[in-house]
């Protein structure tokens, strides 16, 4: 059992830490000949990546000699930011959790020593620890058990690896950014969303706060029962580059009008921010609605965290000012057929209306875009009265 009780339910683990003596193989690597990876903890560290749980090492052993027995015994990729050394393991813990940018909350920690996980207890309370009996107990304890399992959850731990080497090269690199970002083969595909994805879709709208317009969450149920819908469009933004995928970054609802489009939501991952990836979803959809002969409104909600989404809106050319043509524009979110959708905060402002009233600045010349034409689509022939 883990070393920490509590009445709350736990909260979900996002990175297994493992100690490797006596605890992720069997054995002493510096003092037996060999040491031995049990098929079952081999086992269970897949499948714990097939969750989309990362994992790492924390060890005192020489680097070099431990990475190399990872590396043969096949388990060396399965691990992100492994610190292998002599010094404290709380530190140790605390690099990954800081190098992750994940809460401690999220971070468990395995090994056989008391000592060890007690030193990591008392200077890292949040984080989770478990003696190495556990080990092959933890894929069936509820907080290693995500209720879903999304299409990005399950390479998830090859895309931090993409970005630790991508962040790695940017930092070496010299010259302006632009220079950088146009050197990574940027590719934004825009897409209407399967099946598949619309649980990884669901998480965007819940888990995005500082890049969502809007901060409502549409339930897994809700936008399934859109998908069919043919006055709405339910859009996924995934992105590429030369690293590998960054896999789904946005999500857009699009509710169709003959005169007018409304875009009640839009919400980005934080991780795409630097590449400037909402205003290229903006520029697109503007082109879309011009190319299409209709008004475009969008919805907002300002808070303290997503002023970046505010300015991709102004730069987009949205402003609160009505435009000419008001009376098709729909003034309340329309009935979603039993869609569950609910404010992200209490308390904040109220859902603001905003009209496309001039020419959006050029965006991003760094990314390469795939798109479907929206406008090929005629909208539900539907009329929304004034006022409704």
């Amino acid at each position: 059992m883990s070393d920490k009780t509590g009445a709350d339910a736990p909260a979900m683990v996002k990175c297994l830490v493992w100690d490797l003596d006596n605890t992720l193989w069997q054995g002493t690597l510096l003092e037996d000949t060999e040491v031995r990876l049990p098929d079952a903890i081999r086992a269970a560290i897949v499948e714990l990546d097939s969750r989309g749980i990362l994992q790492s090492v924390c060890s005192r052993n020489d680097h070099d000699l431990a990475w190399a027995r990872l590396e043969k015994l096949g388990v060396a990729e399965y691990f992100v930011l492994p610190e292998i050394g002599w010094g404290p393991k709380s530190e140790a813990v605390r690099r990954i959790a800081d190098g992750l940018n994940f809460a401690h909350r999220t971070i468990a920690f395995i090994d056989d020593q008391p000592a060890e996980r007690a030193e990591v207890a008392y200077h890292l309370p949040d984080v989770r620890c478990y003696p190495a009996e556990d080990a092959l107990t933890l894929t069936g304890l509820p907080e290693f058990s995500p209720a879903v399992s999304t299409v990005d959850s399950r390479r998830r731990r090859e895309m931090y690896q993409a970005g630790f080497r991508r962040e790695g090269e940017r930092s070496a690199f010299e010259g302006p950014d632009e220079e950088f970002l146009r050197s990574l083969d940027l590719v934004m595909t825009i897409g209407r969303a399967t099946e598949e994805e619309i649980t990884r879709v669901e998480e965007l709208t819940l888990r995005t706060s500082q890049m969502n317009a809007t901060g409502v969450h549409y339930s897994d149920r809700a936008l399934r029962d859109l998908l069919a819908d043919p006055g709405h469009e339910v859009l996924v933004t995934s992105l590429t580059d030369r690293f590998g995928p960054h896999g789904a970054v946005g999500v857009m609802l699009v509710e169709k009008h003959p005169a007018v489009w409304h875009l009640k939501l839009l919400a980005t991952s934080c991780r795409v921010v630097s590449f400037g990836a909402g205003s290229v979803i903006l520029s697109w959809l503007v082109d879309q609605a011009a190319a299409a002969g209709v008004h475009l409104v969008a919805d907002f909600r300002r808070t303290d965290r997503n002023r970046m989404m505010e300015v991709a809106y102004r730069f987009a050319g949205f402003d609160e000012e009505p435009c000419a043509c008001r009376d098709a524009v729909p003034t309340a979110p329309a009935q979603t057929g039993g869609a569950d959708e609910t404010a992200a905060e209490e308390g904040e402002g109220q859902v603001e209306r905003l009209h496309l009233a001039a020419t959006p600045r050029p965006s991003s010349t760094t990314i390469r875009l795939i798109a479907p034409d929206l406008a090929a689509r005629p909208a539900a022939d539907t009329s929304v009265a004034a006022g409704a």
